[in-house]
């Protein structure tokens, strides 16, 4: 197999992980040559693909949210649109822009011993043409949801249903439900932030679910949170003994820059 690039490191995924691994990348490794591949046409992963009424964040953003850039927004279980504008934000601030390749779909990775490192085959969705990158590490960023189309339970007779049957990944930016009956099968994380943000505009709103839940009600501002913004900076600074790390050319070992030790002495 003949190949035409090689980078240390390969990031598939430009989503909030594939992200976060290009920021320690460049802090922990800054001498490796990496890219991020992405199969989408724009980056967030997740919080690009879902507009569906209401999407938002199931866990608070200071755990969900990165180290290195401390979440500041009131809202602690932050609203999808906002989720990208700080992803935005991080890849912007920290040039991971310029590592990007879009619309690349990576369809095999093949590992060698005996060279140590990964071949990759790609194809570029807009031009058809087929490629071949080699690296050092791979880093599978993709998630676990299929873009192309959500799960959907076979339902008997849905055939001769004549109303709309819409799957929240696949959601229509023109889909009109003011005054209309709707009814949403599940009650998991997608169902609980879209019911709620569809219920003022419905006629009539039913939720089905299998088994027995409990929902409470939670602020989305965090209070402790608030208060901690008031006492402590902005941005604390990052750990300054992480040692860097720089692969070897063969990518077979590593080898570690300790950091040098530091003297009291005046």
């Amino acid at each position: 197999m003949s190949t035409s690039e090689h980078f240390d490191v390969i990031v598939v995924g430009a989503g909030i992980s594939g992200i976060g691994a290009a920021y320690h990348l460049q802090t922990m490794c800054p001498k490796s040559s990496y890219q991020i591949l992405e199969g989408r046409a724009d980056f967030g992963g997740t919080w690009d693909l879902f507009r569906y009424p209401g999407i938002r964040s199931d866990s608070d953003m200071h755990t969900l949210g990165y180290r290195f850039k401390p979440w500041t927004a009131d809202k602690s279980i932050a609203d999808g649109p906002r989720i990208l504008e700080y992803l935005k934000e991080t890849i912007t601030e920290n040039s991971i822009d310029k590592k990007i390749r879009y619309n690349q779909q990576v369809t095999k990775a093949q590992w060698s011993s005996e060279d140590s490192r990964w071949s990759l085959t790609v194809i570029d969705k807009v031009s058809g043409q087929e490629k071949f990158i080699s690296c050092g590490f791979l880093f599978m960023c993709s998630g676990y949801y299929s873009y192309k189309q959500g799960f959907t339970p076979e339902f008997a007779g849905i055939e001769k249903y004549r109303g709309k049957v819409v799957h929240p990944q696949q959601w229509p930016q023109d889909l009109d439900y003011k005054n209309k009956r709707v009814v949403v099968i599940g009650s998991g994380a997608t169902a609980m932030t879209l019911v709620p943000a569809m219920a003022s505009d419905v006629a009539q709103i039913t939720l089905l679910q299998r088994s027995p839940t409990y929902v409470i009600s939670r602020p989305s501002v965090d209070p402790f949170a608030k208060r901690m913004r008031r006492l402590y900076p902005k941005k604390l600074p990052m750990p300054s003994h992480v040692p860097k790390i720089q692969p070897t050319s063969k990518n077979s070992t590593n080898s570690v820059e300790k950091p040098r030790p530091t003297s009291n002495k005046s």
